[in-house]
């Protein structure tokens, strides 16, 4: 039931969040009442499901892991076919403060998709090394490709437009970074804006990041390789969004 006057969905893709997913739902529901909150589970084997459906969110259940780009084109249909203006992401792990999702929805007052972004002067997160390297160069290329300043282009922090659940639900890659390079780069192609805001990046609660030293090496040569391919591809003027058809 949308409680806002422009509906706005949360998407909260979870793949084994049990220790995280209730205590993420809870304080998004006590920051923002009126947004409702889907919880894509992705193929969780734990109880990820039930926590965050005993934490007041609508669960979608996927049968088995497809990755956040899978998880999130879900969300986005779901988002799509009950008639929501809004949608943006929240990861599950504690990481995004919702007391910013009010900022990165700001955004959409003057383009298509808002990113909030790690390195734009708030906050003090920070990685070094070819992690670090890798999304330099990474912003440095999808800015060209977006016309504006970007400087975190791998955060999943995202909000979109109707235009952007459109293009979504139309073309979201399942991928490795298809989620956040390839989606963004397809989406400039198909003519939407893209803009950013700064946030503050939190520790994640429970779990252990997925990076090390070799981690963010392999990070940094498949980071590069998927956005090459995805600029390099042509872009398909089929698949642009028609405005008559989100107004």
């Amino acid at each position: 039931m949308h409680t806002s006057p422009e509906p706005t969905l949360i998407i909260v893709p979870a793949w084994n969040e049990e220790r995280n997913v209730g205590n993420t739902v809870r304080e998004i529901a006590r920051a923002h009442p009126e947004y409702d909150i889907a919880v894509v589970d992705d193929g969780s084997t734990d109880a990820t499901a039930a926590v965050a459906r005993a934490a007041g969110a609508t669960v979608l259940s996927l049968p088995y892991n497809l990755g956040v780009g899978g998880a999130m084109r879900t969300g986005f249909t779901y988002a799509q076919r009950r008639g929501y203006r809004r949608a943006i992401q929240v990861d599950a792990d504690g990481q995004h403060n919702p007391t910013d999702i009010e900022r990165v929805l700001a955004g959409l007052k003057s383009a298509d998709i808002s990113i909030g972004a790690r390195f734009d002067g708030v906050g003090d997160y920070d990685v070094r090394g070819p992690r670090r390297w890798a999304m330099r160069f990474l912003a440095s290329v999808l800015s060209r490709v977006a016309k504006t300043r970007l400087t975190d282009v791998t955060s999943g922090f995202r909000a979109a437009g109707p235009r952007a659940i459109a293009q979504y639900v139309r073309y979201y890659p399942a991928e490795y970074f298809g989620d956040t390079l390839d989606s963004l780069v397809a989406a400039c192609h198909a003519g939407l804006s893209v803009t950013q805001v700064p946030v503050a990046m939190r520790p994640r609660a429970h779990g252990n990041p997925s990076q090390g030293t070799v981690g963010s090496i392999v990070y940094l040569a498949r980071a590069v390789f998927a956005l090459m391919l995805a600029v390099m591809r042509r872009p398909d003027h089929r698949a642009s969004v028609d405005p008559e058809s989100v107004a």
